[in-house]
């Protein structure tokens, strides 16, 4: 996003020399920012198309079937938004790729939807882990956790069987306005004062 021609802008050169003028400039700017989130995830899932990874579907392939499969399960709209986003990192942060989903749609959706992203790759490798010689129970150290099964069942219904070239999917686009309403406005920030909506 580019600023406007003539927009106004802060004028410190340091944060401790900033005035509520400064700030509300900076805010007006950002704003329209703000709004850009869902395009831009749009676009990034969109750079996973072509990818497979070593897998018998590419990655853009395996989130839509794993959203449209959590879909067609009747599971509500920000359920199936994370379905869509869970493996978003898979090229950006592949060390780490189910943290990176996790926050980026952190501040949209519930403690417990968050948790299930962020920890659903450890709950995933109960399928393969023991095949590259780590632990495939890795995940009972979160055993007693009350969205334990919460998250397995998100792997065994959702994930780990969307890597199906014969599985007919729903189009991305169909996901989009889904993922509009999700991203509408954050449930919790550090930029939300306590008294807004």
């Amino acid at each position: 996003m580019a600023d406007g021609e003539g927009a106004p802008r802060a004028k410190f050169h340091a944060m401790t020399e900033g005035t509520q003028e400064d700030w509300m400039a900076i805010g007006m700017a950002a704003a329209p920012h703000r709004g850009e989130l869902p395009d831009r995830i749009m676009a990034h899932l969109n750079l996973l198309k072509g990818d497979h990874g070593g897998f018998a579907v590419d990655r853009l392939e395996h989130s839509l079937q794993t959203a449209t499969r959590a879909h067609k399960d009747g599971r509500d709209e920000e359920y199936v938004v994370c379905a869509l986003v869970h493996d978003i990192g898979d090229i950006l942060l592949p060390a780490n790729h189910a943290e990176l989903g996790a926050t980026i749609l952190k501040p949209y959706i519930s403690e417990r939807n968050h948790w299930m992203m962020d920890k659903h790759g450890i709950f995933q490798g109960y399928y393969f882990f023991h095949y590259l010689g780590l632990d495939r129970d890795m995940r009972e150290q979160y055993r007693g956790h009350p969205d334990f099964e919460y998250c397995a069942q998100f792997c065994h219904l959702y994930d780990q069987n969307s890597f199906d070239p014969n599985y007919e999917s729903m189009p991305l686009e169909a996901f989009e306005p889904m993922l509009r309403r999700v991203l509408a406005a954050p449930k919790q920030s550090i930029y939300k004062r306590p008294d807004a909506a």
